[in-house]
């Protein structure tokens, strides 16, 4: 299930995805990010500049070129939390970072991550995994395709992370 909302020139968007594997696995795979590049195609590269503590981590990612755009490449620190209680779900949070050994590159376009991440429910041996992220106008140019119906990005996206968690 897919969900937008618009709000200025900041969309939001859920996505829920339900997966025949338990909640600590898919935490365990979801919040290590080079794993990303295996069903993401908007990650072309990902590598982890700094590990922070056990829970964070800084990563520097590129994204393929759209038509007419350069690529782009972000620095994003990723938060990982497990549940505290039982109801609770695991999160992997992850929104853009300035860090003065990664500045901006001429040959790519750096963009921004206001808000992004997962959550991931228990359900038994099922779980069920929310991605949330808000996207600015930089961002638009990848969702405009999917957001008119001509293509299904964010869908083939979501089935593509249903398939490497299985």
């Amino acid at each position: 299930k897919i969900w937008t909302h618009e709000e200025g020139d900041v969309l939001s968007f859920k996505v829920e995805m339900q997966v025949k594997i338990q909640s600590h696995l898919a935490f365990s795979l979801l919040s290590d990010f080079t794993f990303r590049q295996q069903w993401d195609k908007h990650f072309l590269t990902c590598k982890v500049l700094q590990a922070v503590n056990e829970e964070e981590k800084i990563y520097y990612v590129t994204s393929p070129p759209m038509t007419g755009h350069k690529p782009r490449d972000f620095v994003i620190l990723v938060s990982q939390r497990k549940p505290c209680k039982p109801n609770e779900p695991y999160i992997v949070a992850v929104k853009s970072v300035t860090l003065t050994s990664m500045p901006p590159s001429p040959e790519y376009c750096r963009s921004e991550i206001l808000c992004a991440g997962f959550q991931i429910y228990n359900d038994n041996s099922f779980c069920k995994v929310c991605y949330f992220n808000q996207v600015t106008s930089g961002v638009m140019p990848y969702l405009a395709a999917n957001l008119t119906g001509s293509s299904k990005s964010i869908e083939d996206t979501a089935l593509e992370c249903i398939k490497f968690l299985e």
